[in-house]
C-alpha cells in the first residue's frame, strides 16, 4: 500500500495532551458494527480507520470507526463510505478480527476557525500540525451552497480535504472536534481572544458572495462556534 507522508514544520506544542496521540493497534472481536480493539484509544470519541489485508500485499480501508469506552477499547462502525468515487467499486469487505486499525488517522492535519488573522497566527505558530486554511473551507461552503459551518458539513470537507480534527476557537476555550464521529475529543481554556471577532471566521477573501460569506450576513462569530 502506497503511504503519503506529511511533514509539519513547526514546533512549539502550548499545552502537552490537547491533541490525542495517534494510535496503532488492531480488532480483536466483531459483533456486527460493535468490535473491540487490542488497544484503546486515548479518548472516547476518536475515529479510526480499518485497514483489511487482502494478502499478495494488497490493502484496503473498509470502515471508519468511533471508540466508545476508552476503558476497554470499545469502538462501533459509523461509516463504510470511504473513497466515494463513480468509477471506482465500492468496498463490501466486513470488518474482521486481525484487521488493523489507526485511531486518530491524519489528527496531524487540522483545520482551524479563529476569530482574527492575531488569534490564527499564534495558535499555528505555536502548534506541530499541518494546518489547512479556513480559506478552503470557506470556498467548500460556497461551493455546496451551505449557509453556516456545521457538523455535517464539516465531516464533508475533512473527507473530501483528507483533514483529521478541527480546532475550534470558543470564548474563551479552545475544542478539537473529530469531523468523522462529530465528538470532542479534546478542550482547554484560551485567554487574550479578541472580543470582537472577524466573521464568519478568519480567512484572507475580504468577501464571498454566498450565504454566511456575503456582507449582509456576518452573524456572530462566537455565537456560532458555540453551536457547532
Amino acid at each position: 500500500m502506497r503511504k503519503l507522508a506529511l511533514i509539519a514544520l513547526v514546533s512549539l506544542p502550548l499545552f502537552a495532551g490537547f491533541f490525542p496521540s495517534t494510535v496503532n493497534t488492531s480488532v480483536t472481536s466483531v459483533d456486527k458494527d460493535n468490535i473491540t480493539l487490542k488497544s484503546a484509544f486515548p479518548v472516547s470519541g476518536m475515529s479510526g480507520i480499518v485497514i483489511h489485508n487482502y494478502g499478495n500485499g494488497l490493502e484496503a480501508v473498509t470502515a471508519y470507526i468511533s471508540q466508545t469506552s476508552a476503558k476497554d477499547g470499545k469502538a462501533k462502525v459509523i461509516d463504510r463510505d470511504i473513497i466515494h468515487h463513480e468509477e471506482l467499486p465500492t468496498i463490501n469487505t466486513a470488518v474482521a478480527p486481525g484487521d488493523r486499525v489507526i485511531g486518530g488517522y491524519l489528527y496531524h492535519t487540522v483545520l482551524l476557525l479563529a476569530p482574527d488573522a492575531d488569534t490564527y497566527a499564534r495558535i499555528t505558530s505555536s502548534e506541530h500540525k499541518l494546518w489547512v486554511h479556513p480559506d478552503h473551507y470557506a470556498l467548500f461552503l460556497s461551493k455546496e451552497g451551505e449557509a453556516r459551518p456545521t457538523r455535517e458539513n464539516l465531516k464533508a470537507f475533512a473527507k473530501e480535504y483528507q483533514v483529521g480534527l478541527i480546532y475550534i476557537v470558543r470564548n474563551g476555550s479552545a475544542v478539537l472536534l473529530d469531523p468523522i464521529s462529530g465528538k470532542i475529543v479534546g478542550e482547554k481554556a484560551l485567554t487574550g481572544l479578541p472580543s470582537q471577532a472577524q466573521s464568519p471566521f478568519y480567512m484572507r477573501f475580504d468577501q464571498i458572495e454566498s450565504g454566511w460569506f456575503s456582507k449582509s450576513d456576518h452573524g456572530n462569530y462566537y455565537k456560532i462556534m458555540e453551536s457547532i
